[in-house]
């Protein structure tokens, strides 16, 4: 895990910049703040820039870039939401335009319209209900380590998060896939499409924004989640250069591959290697954790919500590194949403 901490010259500096833009946008996700963002973003300092363009250009082994010292007022940014259907609003602006400046210098942000409204920066929090869920809102289970997305081949390169409260330290689990051992034959069936991943809960229709037949019910995009739980195409777990692989996987929602049990050992020899690595961190307020989603897997352990305004409060981010993968799936060239 490569760390970079904010010294007070630069905290000013990026506060200076983000008061401009929260005086000028209500929203850090206004089309034409969005638009501007990665040529903004070239304002930060030029150390902070620096350490996101080495992240990005020579993929290094820990896979994890963690920027911290901004600093958070809790009071300010008041109670831990109850839903991600009720947003925080101003209260966290400027945290969700540096977020979004940040990762824009490893790419374009995204959003999909069968996650969290269509929005492009996401509550991660409990929801009371969710307790036993396998999914970012749940809190009683652990999440499951996975690649982000892993069942789309649209799936974004990087994944940011910024804390703005932790008080319980929950852990949030991680694992490069470098150096992981694995034997030749085990790597060569990896690279093979042996093995299938399902749409996981957040894409759900039963998790819309509005869950009803007049609001996603009988979406294109909701169709094709549905035909992918019915019918998952098969995929190679690992793509890319074999001496340091990029990797898809999401063990939760992976069926057994029936038809080549030596492949399902293959699998398996790989889940036990990260099993075997992974390692817990904290994150702390004011951290954002800066994630390869094409070398690494991340999860959460799990933890005991309270619902008083009190819980564990991150904000998420997906990005590419190319729009135009996905422009079949979007309105128009500048649209950030995968329909």
């Amino acid at each position: 895990m490569a760390r970079i901490s904010l010294t007070q010259e630069e905290i000013a500096a990026i506060g200076q910049i983000v008061g401009e833009l929260a005086a000028a946008y209500d929203s850090a996700e206004d089309p034409s703040f969005l638009m501007t963002a990665a040529l903004t973003g070239h304002e930060l300092p030029r150390r902070l820039r620096g350490e996101l363009y080495d992240f990005k250009l020579t993929e290094p082994s820990s896979s994890l870039l963690v920027v911290s010292g901004l600093p958070i007022d809790d009071a300010k940014i008041g109670p831990t939401p109850e839903h991600w259907r009720e947003p925080a609003r101003g209260r966290v602006l400027e945290e969700e335009i540096f977020l979004v400046l940040l990762t824009s210098l490893l790419g374009e942000c995204f959003g999909w319209s069968t996650q969290q409204g269509g929005r492009i920066i996401h509550d991660i929090i409990p929801i009371k209900g969710h307790e036993g869920e396998q999914i970012s809102s749940g809190s009683e289970q652990p999440i499951w380590w996975h690649t982000e997305d892993a069942f789309h081949p649209l799936r974004g390169d990087y994944v940011g998060m910024l804390c703005l409260r932790n008080s319980d330290r929950v852990p949030t689990t991680f694992a490069s896939l470098e150096r992981l051992g694995l034997d030749a034959e085990d790597l060569r069936l990896l690279f093979e499409p042996n093995y299938v991943i399902q749409p996981d809960e957040s894409h759900r229709q039963k998790n819309a924004a509005a869950p009803s037949p007049q609001n996603g019910g009988d979406a294109p995009a909701y169709q094709r989640i549905e035909e992918m739980m019915a019918a998952p195409p098969k995929i190679a777990v690992l793509h890319g250069d074999p001496r340091s692989p990029y990797i898809r996987i999401d063990p939760y929602f992976m069926s057994p591959v029936t038809d080549n049990p030596r492949a399902q050992r293959a699998l398996e020899a790989l889940i036990e290697a990260i099993d075997q690595r992974l390692q817990e961190v904290v994150l702390e307020p004011g951290d954002v954790y800066l994630i390869d989603n094409f070398k690494a897997v991340h999860g959460r352990r799990p933890f005991k919500a309270r619902y008083d305004g009190t819980d564990r409060w991150l904000k998420r981010i997906n990005v590419t590194r190319d729009m135009r993968k996905s422009r079949a799936e979007r309105p128009g060239a500048a649209d950030r949403v995968i329909l």
